[in-house]
């Protein structure tokens, strides 16, 4: 069950990063060129299917000119 819950993890963070790009109205080629992160590993983070540092994600949110916010909820809440 723990395996599931980190997989689980990085796709709720792969949705998220989906949505702020959107909202920033970029593309991942754009979001690449300014934050310095290969389009690649945009799409890969973007798929839940890597866990990210957490630099990384500092790059990806400082291009979108947006910061990161970090919640610690109980595990039965959705």
């Amino acid at each position: 069950r723990r395996v599931w819950q980190e997989n689980e993890n990085i796709r709720e963070l792969g949705f998220a990063l989906v949505d702020a790009r959107a909202r920033a109205g970029m593309t991942q080629r754009a979001l690449a060129k300014k934050s310095g992160v290969a389009q690649g590993d945009i799409s890969v983070l973007e798929s839940g299917k890597t866990n990210p540092k957490f630099n990384t994600l500092c790059k990806l949110a400082d291009a979108m000119g947006m910061k990161i916010k970090v919640s610690f909820v109980p595990k039965d809440a959705t």
